[in-house]
């Protein structure tokens, strides 16, 4: 329900605030003095098109704000907008000059069509509006299950479906029909040689790579070892100094204790003479052999190629390995479990067959009802020839693929007017009066079932007086027991049956225009009355005003 709109610099309403009843909240005023302002506001809060010729002249922007009071059936569609959820549900707009629109559910920010998913199940609008809610097939089938209770039978289609999805994957383990099994065989037992062929080791990569930069810059090796190699063993190398020095150290033993430091060095020249035969040795590892260095790329290359196909490692590869070797061998011993499963697939599927048609019996037979229901209210709306029509979608058991947790097949909602008018789908039939004429009548019924909690309607009196107007109000009056109504009239039948009745109007101060909007007490509430009756306060019409406003309590009643 929506409990209050602020508008700011919106069209001619420079400020506007409103708290409407839970009831019926009728708008009324002169022709032209913005009463279409303020269902364009509601619009624009709910997610519609963003216009800058919706901000005031000489402002640089507009907003509104709505407060409505929320239920759990929005819980969900909050989480996916990642608001919490609460008792009270806060929308604000806002449409700068650049033509930038911004929007915020309880303050967290959102896009138009974020918001929008969001207001669909929070107000139903019938007029100049895009947020007509039964134009939309899926929500018209949403309202024939709560008309036609059709939970047991859509539960029993879902449980089957269920079913269904385990046994196709269940199918699709084993890998579909025998011709796909064979094609699927002959992947896996190619995949499984290759890999086993290539005999793949933990670390061979590594240890090939290594192998491949030593020989890539071997040369540059080979000069450092030689270098080294020299130093030690060339003449007047380390190893001749160490041994001139070794010499020089026996030498003079026996005059002091120096035998300790010529045993360390002659130590030293052993390692040194080892060094020199290392290096000669590592010299000599050195010598290029094409053949295995071509022998190392390609296995390299190898090994790549499998990385690339198999995992992004050997140890990846292994692990495909195993799995491929243990879908190998379910699949040549899965003709028998195939054929159980197959038979069981089609069993489940003549059920879901079974269980949709029944489900559409079950929308067919609240829709007799309610079809009928919608012509009668339709004729108290002085529109007789009304034909309103529930058309369902035509399928057959090969449909079955296609079934969805609502079934199978379609429904729409066709509606004609005028005699000899065949019916047709509501987007394509005109607005206005007989439009709004049309959603009443179905409002009507659904009120107590479609779980909005707010219906705005435009100029629904269009064309329409006398009884007929005297019915809109008492249809209007048994809606907003169960729902919420906001409505632009220019009926004082409608007017007078209100909880709650707004004068909007239009003045000039100074060189300006403004459209106020005042909530009505009772004395002004019935001289408007006289004014919607008679164009002017005169004794008859504030007497006939008062007659109204007595029949209105009691329909309120």
């Amino acid at each position: 329900m929506l409990i209050s709109l602020s508008i700011r610099n919106m069209a001619l309403i420079d400020r506007a605030d409103l708290e409407f009843s839970e009831g019926l909240n009728v708008l009324s005023g002169e022709t032209g003095a913005g009463k279409s302002v303020i269902l364009d506001s509601i619009d624009f809060v709910l997610g519609a098109k963003a216009d800058k010729g919706m901000i005031r002249s000489g402002q640089t922007e507009c907003s509104v704000r709505a407060e409505f009071t929320a239920d759990g059936e929005l819980d969900e569609i909050l989480s996916e907008l990642d608001v919490e959820p609460d008792d009270t549900l806060i929308l604000s707009r806002k449409l700068t000059a650049d033509g930038k629109s911004s929007a915020k559910v309880n303050g967290c920010t959102v896009s138009a069509t974020m918001l929008r998913k969001l207001t669909s199940r929070l107000v139903d609008v019938h007029g100049q509006s895009e947020h007509f809610f039964l134009l939309k097939e899926s929500n018209q089938l949403r309202l024939l299950d709560r008309i036609a209770e059709t939970d047991a039978e859509k539960a029993k289609v879902g449980e089957l479906l269920a079913r269904r999805k385990e046994l196709l994957g269940s199918l699709s383990l084993l890998g579909g029909d025998e011709s796909e099994r064979s094609r699927r065989l002959d992947i896996l037992r190619f995949q499984i040689g290759e890999i086993e062929q290539a005999g793949l080791k933990e670390g061979e990569e590594e240890e090939l790579l290594s192998f491949r930069t030593k020989y890539q810059n071997a040369e540059k090796i080979l000069g450092g070892l030689n270098t080294a190699r020299e130093c030690l063993d060339a003449d007047g190398g380390a190893t001749d100094a160490a041994n001139t020095a070794l010499r020089a150290l026996r030498s003079i033993a026996r005059y002091g204790d120096y035998g300790d430091i010529g045993d360390r060095l002659e130590n030293a020249l052993a390692e040194l003479s080892d060094l020199g035969s290392e290096l000669e040795a590592l010299a000599e590892e050195l010598d290029i052999d094409e053949a295995e260095l071509t022998r190392v790329e390609n296995r390299i290359d190898e090994i790549r190629t499998l990385k690339k196909k198999y995992g992004g490692s050997v140890g990846e590869i292994v692990q495909f390995l195993g799995r491929a070797k243990e879908e190998r061998d379910l699949l040549e011993n899965s003709g028998a479990q195939y054929e159980k499963l197959t038979k069981e697939l089609a069993k489940t599927d003549d059920l879901l067959y079974a269980a949709c048609v029944a489900l559409t019996d079950a929308r067919k037979r609240g829709a007799a009802e309610f079809e009928a229901r919608v012509v009668n209210e339709l004729k108290t709306l002085n529109i007789a020839s009304a034909r309103f029509e529930v058309e369902f979608g035509e399928y057959t058991r090969a449909d079955v693929p296609k079934a969805t947790g609502e079934g199978l097949g379609s429904v729409r909602f066709l509606f004609s007017a005028n005699a000899g008018e065949p019916p047709k789908e509501l987007g394509k039939i005109i607005s206005g009066g007989e439009m709004s004429r049309f959603m009443l009548a179905v409002k009507a019924q659904l009120s107590s079932v479609n779980g909005i909690g707010t219906y705005l309607f435009d100029e629904i009196d269009a064309g329409i007086g006398g009884k007929t107007a005297k019915v809109v109000a008492e249809k209007f009056a048994a809606i907003s027991k169960n729902t919420q109504i906001i409505a632009v009239s220019h009926l004082a039948q409608i007017a007078a049956a209100a909880d709650k009745q707004f004068l909007i109007e239009k003045t000039e101060e100074g060189d300006k225009t403004y459209t106020r909007v005042y909530a009505l007490g009772e004395e002004a509430r019935r001289k408007e009355l006289a004014r919607l009756l008679s164009g002017e306060e005169s004794e008859l019409s504030l007497s006939h005003a008062d007659a109204l406003l007595e029949e209105g309590k009691k329909l309120r009643r």
